[in-house]
């Protein structure tokens, strides 16, 4: 209930605001006002709710394959991780607002560009955090592993991989979190449908309920993407505790 509470003190602080201020609408809606919105609008909303729902999945399964797969490219290889590792980190160092344009160019206005997007800022926490249990294998396994013999691969695949599950739970729940930001900084960008879009044409039409009704279903969006892939991850690793349970 305590979420819950806060959600409506909250809203009610920003209703009595806009009450109190005297701010017009095309500024401030009120949350009534938005509620109103969001009832007489409901099929379009639901409409690109879904393409943009569309995109950050896509985004996310991409974003944990493409992370997932070069960090244990990193932990297998050394070579490999003096090349790349650098040009990961570089790749981060880009503003993805300035991505954004060259990805609309390259692969159209549609879908596609928002998933990479997407993916693209996705994929380092998850090689971050993947790579990063890779490394931290207790000792005492690998020093077991050593002493039967175990080849190189059935260390990485057997031990060093399972014990990393954990980090990969973790890397996984920041990419659902910040899944939202790279579909709808494409569809700002560049697109013709999803919440992204619909935001910026009802902003520019001076239709600021539309907007925050949008901003309010594409929040929904994302806490149903992360409760999904948190309850994902928790079947993933059983075994690791999680606090306040």
């Amino acid at each position: 209930m305590r979420p819950l509470v806060t959600a409506l003190g909250l809203l009610a602080g920003w209703e009595l605001l806009v009450w109190l201020a005297r701010l017009p609408p095309y500024i401030l809606p009120p949350p009534s006002r938005v509620a109103v919105v969001l009832m007489e609008r409901r099929a379009l909303l639901l409409e690109q709710a879904a393409w943009t729902g569309a995109e950050m999945m896509l985004g996310l399964a991409l974003g944990l394959l493409l992370g997932a797969a070069l960090a244990v490219l990193f932990a297998a290889s050394a070579g490999w991780r003096r090349w790349a590792l650098p040009l990961v980190i570089v790749s981060q160092a880009i503003p993805v607002i300035a991505v954004a344009p060259l990805l609309v160019l390259w692969l159209g206005y549609g879908m596609a560009s928002k998933v990479a997007m997407a993916a693209l800022v996705i994929f380092f926490p998850v090689v971050s955090s993947l790579y990063d249990g890779l490394r931290r294998t207790d000792p005492g396994w690998l020093e077991l592993a050593r002493t039967m013999d175990a080849s190189p691969r059935a260390v990485l695949l057997q031990i060093r991989l399972p014990a990393a599950l954990p980090a990969f739970a973790s890397g996984a729940r920041i990419a659902a979190a910040v899944a939202p930001i790279g579909a709808v900084i494409g569809e700002w960008v560049g697109a013709s449908a999803g919440l992204g879009f619909l935001m910026t044409q009802s902003l520019a039409r001076g239709q600021t309920p539309l907007a925050f009704a949008a901003l309010f279903v594409l929040c929904l969006l994302g806490l149903a993407l992360y409760v999904a892939t948190d309850r994902l991850a928790r079947r993933l690793v059983p075994w690791q505790p999680i606090q306040g349970d």
